[in-house]
């Protein structure tokens, strides 16, 4: 039954997203996660202790995160399907789609797009710094769209195909533990310092929960961008995350663009290994090319599970 309730899902979260007014109201479901990582970190994550003793309260917070999402989740769709029986799809639809990011990811990069477009410098370093995590005080336009142009890439995967997959997979509990995993990754899964040791089980754990759907999404985008494959195959092991790089490397094949290289993160410049060997220099064309294979990646997706939904 994850396959209809996939289908609906996706046209839901495609034609409307979260809405403004609910996310004022309510808040975004997600930030509840953020708020219980929040209050774990500032509780045990304490630098005076050792480095085993902060890995273990890391591990201890990802069970409770992921615990907390999957009880919840299995208790809602548990009394969907006894309340409304064989209708309870609809309801749960409802449930899984704020777990997509389809219309949210396509929204925040458009007016990158739109202000590239016009020529306005000032506001496409803004709107790409609300999606990005490097410095974009001195990016010129190509630096630009190439960071939106990563952010999408990747984010297919974050955002689309791996909360779909896990659905598919393991039904609501399943969407919502994978989107406590990621939420807690974007948070604490870094290598600084601070969260080097208490953020190892978010970080591993998210590897793990991406490992099928990255390459999933590399093929996806692949397809959508008629081309990609052999940059994907070579380029997608130069990135530092085991499974960014599958997305981002077919999205570089597929534009005929070389993306990523060195960056600059709170004024400390990253060397990192380039991603396919075209042109150096996104522009503004580029980054709408990138977003027409972005939409029909996301029809081929709507497709595919509507399919299997049909065949079963």
């Amino acid at each position: 039954m994850a396959e209809p309730i996939a289908v609906l899902a996706i046209a839901i979260d495609a034609a409307i997203g979260w809405p403004a007014a609910l996310y004022a109201r309510i808040g975004h479901p997600v930030g509840g996660f953020a708020r219980l990582i929040g209050a774990a970190e500032a509780r045990w994550n304490d630098p005076r202790t050792s480095f085993a003793t902060r890995r273990a309260a890391g591990v201890l917070t990802m069970t409770v995160v992921v615990g907390v999402a999957v009880v919840i989740a299995l208790a809602l769709d548990v009394v969907l399907r006894m309340l409304l029986g064989s209708s309870a799809w609809v309801a749960i639809a409802l449930l899984a789609a704020p777990g997509l990011a389809i219309r949210s990811l396509h929204d925040h990069v458009v007016p990158v797009a739109h202000a590239l477009g016009a020529s306005d410098l000032q506001t496409a370093r803004d709107r790409v710094g609300m999606i990005v995590g490097r410095d974009v005080a001195s990016l010129d336009e190509a630096g630009v769209a190439r960071a939106a142009i990563e952010s999408l890439a990747e984010s297919v995967c974050d955002g689309v195909v791996a909360p779909l997959f896990w659905l598919l997979v393991a039904g609501l509990p399943g969407l919502w533990a994978y989107k406590a995993i990621n939420t807690a990754d974007s948070l604490i899964g870094h290598r600084e310092e601070r969260w080097r040791a208490f953020g190892w089980a978010a970080a591993r754990t998210d590897d793990l929960a991406n490992l099928i759907p990255a390459r999933l999404s590399g093929v996806l985008l692949c397809v959508a961008g008629l081309g990609g494959w052999q940059t994907m195959w070579r380029d997608a092991g130069n990135h530092a995350s085991p499974n960014a790089g599958w997305p981002e490397a077919a999205m570089a094949g597929a534009l005929g663009l070389r993306l990523a290289g060195p960056i600059a993160y709170d004024g400390v410049s990253v060397a990192k290994p380039y991603i396919g060997d075209g042109r150096a220099d996104a522009t503004a064309a580029d980054l709408r090319a990138a977003l027409g294979i972005y939409r029909r990646a996301c029809v081929l997706l709507f497709v595919i599970a509507g399919g299997i939904a049909w065949a079963l």
